[in-house]
């Protein structure tokens, strides 16, 4: 029998991790787009609306409040009530909110004292509104968030079953030109893809508090974010996680539904979102963050292994196996265009089609370096304040 050679290795890694890419793109990223087909489908059902209660923790964002917060307060739902938790601020933020208070009823705001410390002060803002919820679903999101539309509420509430008790939502940057706004919405888009694909697996690891809903007992049976208190975030990936289940929790990506988040006014501040995430990701139970690191590692060999292949075939005249390796790219290639065309349109994306392969490459190489960046910083950055 003849010995293996580099070629015959090389066309067996890529083939490998080509099956491995495939199976990812088949059966995770594409279940957006499988969802929101099936749901678009079930848009006429009548939806249950029980009341609810919108949460959100605000500082110094007096223009976010300004340009964000009417459209929340004119959501076309029943009865709910929108509770503002306000973390002292050096700005008129509490001016803009009793002038809003006066035009709408259902909006009420509250003051985080400033004697509160050594305590991260966005979850105790978060117990705050909870508290003084008068209801039993919560709906939580941020100043700096807009509602696609004013349908928002009724979508989020259509998967308000008696046995749900959590609903992820989806949310993403608002589309702008340029370099910077297409990075952290393709960045954004494939973690959704990603948390909310797992999700509708039957296997949740994580939730994001820009569109995120839950029962106010789940707060209250899981004690709130005492397992990590300590940290100054996690209040909503981190308590999700411990959280969440097959039977307990459903997903909401309607167009309607989305969250439009505004731009950075600097590239620090999205910097710094991942860093402080890389820090409470770390923390994850179960197995679904090593199948989502595995997608990441094979996808960069999957890379290095075809570029080898077509490198060293083209260097000894041997052309099978760059042929092979090259085929192999070019199928995985339009799967992942397939699905990313199709689930854009669905939530109304940019077209990632010229830069998909860009973005494919360097996507794990930014979450490297925050990783790093995280590693670099002392332990209390992270930690309640």
């Amino acid at each position: 029998m003849e010995p293996f050679t580099i070629d015959t290795i090389l066309t067996a890694a890529s083939g490998v991790l080509f099956a491995t890419q495939a199976t990812y793109h088949l059966s995770l990223y594409n279940k957006l787009h499988i969802h929101n087909k099936q749901t678009k489908q079930a848009d006429e059902a009548p939806i249950h609306t029980p009341p609810l209660s919108v949460i959100i923790v605000v500082k110094n964002t007096t223009e976010e409040l300004q340009q964000n917060l009417t459209a929340i307060l004119e959501q076309d739902y029943p009865e709910f009530e929108v509770i503002v938790i306000h973390d002292r601020s050096a700005d008129d933020c509490d001016d803009t909110l009793k002038l809003l208070e006066d035009k709408y009823p259902h909006l009420y705001h509250t003051f985080i004292p400033y004697s509160a410390r050594y305590i991260s002060h966005k979850k105790l803002g978060i117990t705050m509104g909870i508290k003084a919820s008068r209801h039993d679903w919560l709906v939580f999101t941020e100043p700096d968030c807009r509602p696609q539309s004013n349908q928002w509420l009724r979508k989020m509430a259509r998967n308000f079953t008696p046995t749900t008790e959590i609903v992820l939502g989806y949310s993403n940057y608002e589309k702008r030109s340029g370099w910077f706004n297409k990075k952290i919405t393709f960045d954004t888009l494939l973690n959704a893809m990603r948390s909310l694909g797992m999700a509708l697996s039957g296997h949740p690891y994580t939730g994001n508090g820009r569109n995120l809903a839950y029962r106010k007992k789940l707060y209250y049976k899981h004690n709130g974010f005492t397992s990590h208190l300590k940290l100054q975030r996690g209040e909503d990936d981190l308590f999700i996680n411990e959280t969440a289940n097959a039977r307990n929790t459903r997903v909401e990506t309607s167009p309607e539904s989305i969250m439009r988040i505004a731009m950075p006014k600097y590239k620090k501040i999205w910097y710094e979102e991942k860093i402080s995430y890389a820090a409470t990701s770390r923390l994850f139970q179960g197995t679904t963050r090593y199948l989502m690191g595995w997608e990441t590692y094979s996808r960069l060999l999957f890379y290095a292994t075809t570029s080898a292949a077509c490198i060293i075939g083209a260097l000894s005249h041997q052309w099978i196996t760059p042929t092979i390796a090259f085929f192999l790219w070019i199928i995985r290639f339009a799967i992942q265009l397939i699905i990313f065309r199709k689930t854009c349109k669905d939530l109304s994306e940019h077209k990632f089609a010229a830069l998909l392969p860009v973005f494919d490459i360097l996507q794990p190489i930014w979450n490297l370096r925050f990783k790093l960046q995280r590693r670099m910083r002392r332990k209390d950055e992270f930690m309640r304040k």
